[in-house]
């Protein structure tokens, strides 16, 4: 398999889930490069899972001088960048009337602001061409309890398919959304207790028009089309990966 022969890829968030999904199908299609992550351990384990031809970095995508370290190492050591992934973010639970103006910044520093200056970051060691691929999430189409700041943070980064590919026309940078549903990755271990975590994963799979919930392979196949030249006349573009949450659940 050989879509990403000579690919230098970058995802934050590479640790776990869908970010190690991604990473994993980038390898399996000969692509080289970096994951980015806060947790060692995690980042150990998945580097030793991806093998040689991938590193762990650990950084923070909310700190600009980390992401400015990521990209310059990634660069000196494979070359030329031509994949991003800005997968790094983290749901919050809360409404409007719980969640103060430090759990605000924190959350859209994590999941909008990293975003856009992980790819501002990326520019100057990224070849021309290039595909920059975004992580939405369905709750920006789907008002669920609890998750208002979340869905509105990543509706604008749907939004920043489309902006930032119209700022990077003249380099050919292709920047486009891969919108998850329900997923199975270890965030589900931090909001349920490990007693429930099998009845809570069936229920969701029971709503999901297509009877299961996802996995992070799901995304990372996804990613991979996004990444290659099978994708090279689309820009801009949000692909719903959800199960048919988005439209046809109930």
């Amino acid at each position: 398999m050989s879509k990403l022969k000579n690919k230098v890829a970058v995802i934050t968030g590479g640790n776990s889930g869908i970010g190690l999904g991604i990473a994993e199908a980038f390898k399996n299609e000969g692509a080289a490069g970096v994951i980015v992550g806060r947790n060692q351990e995690t980042l150990n384990s998945a580097a030793a899972q991806l093998g040689n031809n991938f590193i762990a970095i650990n950084a923070d995508v909310t700190n600009l001088a980390d992401l400015e370290r990521v990209f310059k190492e990634t660069a000196e050591k494979f070359g030329k960048i031509d994949v991003v992934a800005a997968n790094a973010g983290a749901g919050t639970i809360g409404n409007v009337a719980t969640i103060g103006e430090a759990d605000y910044d924190q959350a859209m520093d994590l999941n909008l602001k990293s975003v856009y200056f992980t790819v501002q970051k990326a520019l100057p060691y990224m070849n021309d061409g290039g595909s920059v691929i975004l992580i939405g999430s369905n709750a920006a189409h789907r008002a669920y309890p609890a998750f208002t700041l979340y869905g509105a943070a990543k509706a604008a980064v749907i939004f920043f398919a489309k902006g930032l590919s119209n700022d990077l026309l003249e380099r050919k940078i292709r920047v486009n959304v891969i919108t998850p549903g329900t997923t199975d990755t270890p965030a589900f271990e931090k909001f349920v207790p490990a007693e429930q975590l099998d009845a809570v994963k069936t229920h969701f799979a029971s709503v999901m028009p297509i009877g299961r919930i996802g996995q992070p392979s799901d995304i990372g196949k996804t990613a991979v089309f996004l990444a290659s030249d099978d994708s090279s006349f689309m820009l801009g573009a949000e692909l719903l990966v959800d199960g048919g949450m988005t439209y046809l659940a109930k």
